[in-house]
């Protein structure tokens, strides 16, 4: 099956919800986001069956661009976690009433055909072209639909902007400079490039000023608390669950191979920026009110354990990385629309203006509770399996990191435990908390049975990773 069908479903919905109109758009939007889904799955099956998966077209004859597309065991991984969570993040969005909607619809469309675009291509300009595609569509999702002040929201969408863009430049300067010594933007003949171990140094750092601000990691994480905050949930979710996993699943495939020896020499310290992250996102979170504040920080602790597996430069770090990445990815949205139900109904992110949910609905309560559990990495869960070879690779390495980052697990506990207490536990709210609809239950109900189906058993995704995961380590060992 031709790999760039996926994108092509993904542009063309986006077109299409548009030209649908406000009263239309949810739900061509999500005819097209299902259809994304599926196409997805059936180019997984034919990978599975051998058959070739790929895409490639010369695009500019100087310098020398082609539309190149692959689908591996790595990029499908993350294109079927696209594409399974985007309609899930379209069909939450259903009880609101949001101005403008075909706009809004087309974006999220535009914005997951951006994602997609970016874990299948080979070709490192059009890689970059759709990593920075992907940062329109959330620019204004969270400026036009976001929360709070005006002004606030304003601030804090154009800060992350600029961090982002700015941070993505040191990127292109990597691909270009690698281009003069290639001639090629092909990831392959990137890899196969001769660097000295300064030349691989700089081409490293180029690539990790644009990963660690969008992943974020200590001390590129300014824009993020603020900006999941004043986001929509909407955009929250995409933010969370897909869009940080694009820096993390670059790093594997693009960062690490093409300058290894610059990862080698300075693995050390990657790794303590990202056990940094851990500690320091789990802290803060311990001090939030807001709910989405105390998310988002419980989210930068836990990407930071999984960009710290990553830098390790084990397989079992990065197989462990794609594993929680998934795992993450399910979990943040589930937490962030539970988030964004319970704010609609009392119209508050506070969470001491919360409380007593669980006698008004138990239902939603018990639905939440796993989601907790499975966000502390309760043995069952899902993230259970991705945080223990995350914590077996750092232990591989050093055995005070793996120490040191399984606070993500003891202090995630204490402060994930204690926010679900204060919200949904105590005295009744004064107002009424009307319980979960068929189509919220259903996203909630989707979620959890993935959490704990692969939970128990992660065996298809861990051979569907490993053999690209082997192939990619030779390059990333070669000079041991």
């Amino acid at each position: 099956m031709n790999v760039s069908i996926l994108l092509i479903i993904l542009l063309t919905g986006a077109v299409a919800t548009y030209l649908a109109g406000n009263k239309w758009a949810s739900k061509v939007a999500l005819l097209f986001s299902v259809g994304a889904f599926a196409a997805t799955i059936a180019t997984t099956l034919s990978f599975v069956n051998g058959e070739a998966v790929s895409y490639i077209a010369l695009w500019m004859k100087t310098p020398k661009i082609y539309l190149a597309f692959q689908a591996d065991g790595l990029s499908l991984a993350m294109a079927l976690l696209t594409t399974a969570l985007t309609p899930l993040i379209i069909l939450s969005t259903f009880r609101n009433n949001f101005e403008n909607q075909r706009s809004l619809y087309a974006l999220i469309l535009f914005m997951a055909f951006a994602m997609a675009g970016t874990f299948l291509s080979v070709d490192g300009f059009v890689y970059y072209i759709f990593w920075e595609l992907a940062l329109i569509p959330i620019y204004f999702i969270a400026l036009i639909w976001g929360n709070g002040n005006a002004e606030d929201r304003k601030r804090a969408i154009v800060k992350f902007f600029i961090y982002t863009f700015a941070g993505s430049l040191f990127m292109l300067v990597s691909f270009i400079y690698l281009y003069t010594r290639t001639g090629s933007f092909l990831n392959i003949s990137l890899y196969r490039a001769f660097l000295t171990p300064n030349q691989q140094l700089w081409v490293f750092l180029g690539f990790f000023a644009a990963y660690a601000i969008k992943i974020p990691l200590i001390p590129f994480h300014t824009w993020q608390a603020n900006t999941y905050q004043k986001a929509p949930a909407v955009g929250t979710m995409l933010l969370s669950g897909i869009m940080l996993k694009m820096a993390l699943y670059s790093i594997v495939r693009w960062q690490l191979p093409i300058a290894p020896l610059a990862a080698k020499n300075y693995m050390y310290i990657f790794v303590g920026l990202s056990i940094a992250g851990v500690v320091y996102g789990s802290i803060v979170a311990l001090k939030q009110n807001n709910i989405k504040k105390l998310l988002a920080y419980s989210s930068l602790a836990h990407v930071g354990l999984i960009a710290a597996g990553i830098y390790t430069l084990t397989i079992d770090g990065m197989r462990g990385a794609f594993l929680q990445m998934i795992a993450h990815g399910f979990v943040v949205v589930g937490l962030f629309y539970v988030a964004d139900i319970i704010e609609r109904r009392y119209n508050t992110q506070s969470i001491d203006e919360m409380g007593g949910i669980r006698s008004q609905s138990p239902k939603f309560t018990s639905m939440f509770m796993i989601l907790v559990l499975a966000s502390v990495a309760l043995p069952g869960t899902f993230n259970f399996i991705g945080e223990f070879e995350l914590l077996y690779s750092l232990a591989q390495a050093n055995i005070w990191l793996a120490v040191i980052g399984g606070t993500t697990i003891i202090l995630g506990a204490f402060y994930m435990l204690r926010m679900f207490q204060r919200v949904m536990l105590g005295e009744t709210n004064a107002r009424i908390f009307a319980d979960v609809t068929f189509g919220e239950g259903f996203v909630l109900v989707a979620i959890i049975a993935v959490l704990l189906v692969f939970g128990l058993y992660p065996k298809p995704i861990y051979d569907f990773v490993t053999p690209e995961l082997v192939r990619l380590s030779e390059y990333v060992n070669r000079f041991n």
